[in-house]
C-alpha cells in the first residue's frame, strides 16, 4: 500500500508517517522547500516538495498512491495572516480534493477539528450536531469550517473521503501545549489563565491510529476523535500529582481580559504574536466545545489511551 501524507513534517503528519511505515506502508510526504524536516529524521518517507496549492506537486506526489492523508494546515490563534491561512486551509484542501479525485485514489482521510461544530456552549455533542454559532471565533475557525464544507461536498458527490474531527492533540513534541508543559515541569509556570476551560484530549499517536483505521474501515462520514476531557485546572492537578510540582495560581479573569485588549493592538503594530490577545482570551473564557467520540470507538474499533495515561506519558518523556 502506498500513502501520501500532506504536511508530513508537522506534528500530526510526522507521527502518522511513522505509524504508516510501521504498518508496512510505502509513504510519500508533501512538504514545503522551507520546511523543517527534523521530525522525519528517522523515517524512510519519499519527499515531494511543493506548496499545498501546487497542483503539479500534488499530482506528482499522488502518482501510484492508494490513500491520501490530508493533515497540512495553518494552525494558529491570535494575530494571523488571514489570507495565508485561507490559502492553506481552504484553497489547499480544495486542491488536494480535486487532484485526489482526478488521480482515482482509493480513499482520502481529512484531518479536520471539533472546532467546526462552533461553540456548543458546554453541550456534549456527537457527529449529528449542526452548528448553531452563526459567526466565527477566529480565522482558524472560519477556514477550517469552510474546508470541511468542501470535503463534505466531495463526499456527497461520491468521492471516498473520511473526515476525522480531533479534539486537542497532545504529545511529547506538541508545538502548542508542549512549551507550556515544559515550563511547568521546570517549575517556572507560576501563573495560568482559564482554569475552568474544558479541553478535549487525544494523544497524537492515537490520532494517527484513528486515521489509519479510517482509511481501512471508515466510510465517507465524520468521526470525532477524543479520548476524554479535563478542565485546565484538573489537567495541572494530574501533572502536579505526577511531579509534585505545585499547580499554577489562577490569574484574575478581569486582568487577563484587560491584558488581551491591551496587547492585541500592540502586537498588530509591532507584528508580534503576544501571549494574550482578544482572540486567545475569547477561547479561554467564552467558547466551549465538548464532544462524544463513541462513534469512532464503535465503528472504527478505535481504542485510545486514557487522558491520564496521555498526560503520564508526556511527563515521563520530558
Amino acid at each position: 500500500m502506498k500513502a501520501l501524507v500532506t504536511g508530513a513534517n508537522g506534528f500530526t503528519g510526522s507521527h502518522l508517517v511513522r505509524a504508516l511505515e510501521q504498518r508496512g506502508y510505502s509513504v510519500v510526504g508533501l512538504v514545503r522547500k522551507s520546511s523543517n524536516l527534523a521530525r522525519l529524521s528517522d523515517c524512510h518517507v519519499q519527499l515531494v516538495y511543493g506548496e499545498i496549492t501546487d497542483t503539479d506537486a500534488l499530482r506528482a506526489a499522488m502518482t501510484g498512491v492508494d490513500t491520501v492523508f490530508h493533515t497540512a494546515a495553518y494552525v494558529e490563534l491570535g494575530l494571523v495572516d488571514e489570507a495565508q491561512m485561507e490559502r492553506v486551509n481552504v484553497q489547499g484542501t480544495q486542491a488536494v480534493l480535486e487532484v485526489a479525485q482526478a488521480s482515482n485514489v482509493t480513499k482520502m482521510v481529512y484531518c479536520s477539528t471539533i472546532g467546526v461544530f462552533g461553540d456548543t456552549k458546554g453541550e456534549v455533542v456527537n457527529e449529528t450536531f449542526k452548528r448553531t454559532q452563526t459567526d466565527f471565533s477566529s480565522a482558524y475557525d472560519r477556514t477550517k469550517y469552510q474546508a470541511q464544507q468542501l470535503v463534505d461536498e466531495f463526499a456527497k458527490g461520491g468521492f471516498p473521503v473520511v473526515s476525522l474531527l480531533p479534539s486537542g492533540i497532545f504529545g511529547s513534541d506538541d508545538p502548542h501545549f508542549g512549551p507550556v508543559m515544559q515550563q511547568f515541569l521546570k517549575g517556572r509556570l507560576k501563573l495560568w489563565a482559564g482554569g475552568d476551560r474544558i479541553t478535549g484530549i487525544v494523544h497524537v499517536d492515537d490520532l494517527a491510529e484513528a486515521m489509519i483505521l479510517a482509511a481501512e474501515k471508515g466510510v465517507s462520514q465524520h468521526y470525532i476523535i477524543s479520548a476524554g476531557e479535563l478542565t485546565t485546572r484538573e489537567m495541572f492537578k494530574v501533572l502536579s500529582q505526577e511531579t509534585n510540582i505545585p499547580v499554577p495560581y489562577e490569574a484574575p479573569k478581569p486582568l487577563v481580559r484587560l491584558l488581551g485588549n491591551l496587547l492585541d493592538p500592540v502586537g498588530r503594530i509591532l507584528k508580534w504574536q503576544p501571549p494574550l490577545s482578544r482572540e486567545r482570551v475569547h477561547y479561554l473564557y467564552d467558547r466551549c466545545v465538548r464532544v462524544d467520540a463513541t462513534k469512532a470507538r464503535q465503528e472504527l474499533g478505535w481504542r485510545p489511551r486514557s487522558v491520564s495515561a496521555t498526560l503520564h506519558e508526556i511527563v515521563n518523556s520530558h
